[in-house]
């Protein structure tokens, strides 16, 4: 009988592939507070994490924000969307 090990890259690629980015757009709409606040609430993010993401998301157009799977991203991209917000998991 042949017993097979996985090398421990296999376990972390298994791991990986159910995770998703939620991502956040930059817009000519909402205010720095209003997406900073949002960040905090909906994504639980601290106040310097956001602060970042937000600057990211005004100069680079968009910024991923949280990654996980699909489940848990899901209700944080339709509240951001809820408070007009552009979002979207990828």
């Amino acid at each position: 009988m042949v017993e097979t090990e996985f090398a421990p890259e296999h376990a972390v690629v298994e791991e990986l592939v159910g995770q998703r980015d939620l991502i956040v757009f930059n817009d000519d709409v909402n205010t720095f507070d209003h997406v900073i606040d949002s960040l905090i609430k909906v994504c639980k993010h601290e106040v310097e994490q956001a602060e970042q993401c937000t600057y990211i998301i005004h100069y680079n157009g968009k910024c991923q924000v949280k990654r996980g799977e699909y489940e848990k991203l899901e209700p944080m991209c339709v509240a951001l969307l809820d408070r007009g917000i552009s979002a979207e998991i990828q």
